[in-house]
């Protein structure tokens, strides 16, 4: 049947979904490579870029507050590890909250690329193969949850947020446990963004330049994640109870 088929794909793709960015890369490379500026100004370049960070990291908030909010026993990189069905905080808005962080991060990244296609197919690449995850954790959470899940379900919608159904989750929000799952996104969102401008720059100048604002913007992305990943691995001041 064509719902257990794609259930299959989902069980296959979530395994290797870290792996899509690279899956796109030749798209990168095709934008890059006919990269103008935006109607042929660097003033409306430089106001696209900052919509691109204002949209990337509204998908980086929705998942620190997804993390921040997250108890004991629910995280994890499989359906498996999930211990307790999560229905509070930013699962009471949607169903996929992650998933939607995930889009708006990666739309704000290609969106850098001032390519109306290249975002396009960004869009449906997405659609394609978060569907196909989604339908396969949602088959696996109703095996394992049951009667919880599908009540769950049915009164939360799939990926767009109902912001009236908010539920205040028990537990209080956990700076540290966002911190530790999200700092690494934060400055691989900083990075790709650089390695796009300096690309783009070069297409359109032929010249490679870093200017003084990127500068700025990578060394704090830089600094920041060097200082997190040093608390995170050499103290005691950002460990959580998983």
């Amino acid at each position: 049947m064509l719902s257990q088929a794609l259930v299959r794909q989902g069980e296959f793709l979530f395994r290797w979904r870290g792996y899509l960015p690279l899956m796109l890369a030749p798209l990168v490379i095709y934008g890059l490579k006919d990269f103008q500026y935006y109607r042929d100004s660097h003033l409306y370049d430089i106001l696209l870029e900052v919509a691109c960070f204002a949209v990337a990291f509204t998908g980086l908030t929705i998942r620190f507050l997804v993390m921040g909010y997250a108890p004991a026993g629910t995280m994890g990189r499989n359906p498996e590890q999930a211990r307790v069905l999560k229905t509070e905080g930013m699962y009471s808005l949607c169903r996929n909250p992650l998933y939607l962080g995930n889009f708006f991060i990666g739309l704000g990244v290609f969106l850098f690329l001032e390519s109306a296609l290249i975002s396009l197919v960004y869009v449906l690449s997405f659609w394609l193969y978060y569907e196909r995850i989604i339908l396969g954790e949602e088959t696996f959470l109703l095996r394992k949850f049951g009667e919880e899940y599908a009540r769950w379900a049915e009164r939360t919608p799939l990926i767009i947020p109902r912001l009236s159904d908010w539920q205040r989750p028990e537990e209080p929000f956990s700076w540290k446990r966002a911190v530790r799952r999200e700092y690494r996104r934060f400055f691989a969102i900083i990075a790709l963004m650089t390695l796009f401008e300096i690309g783009g720059d070069f297409v359109v100048t032929g010249e490679l330049e870093f200017d003084g604002m990127w500068r700025v913007i990578f060394g704090f992305g830089l600094a920041a994640y060097l200082a997190v990943r040093f608390l995170k691995h050499h103290t005691t001041l950002l460990h959580v109870d998983r």
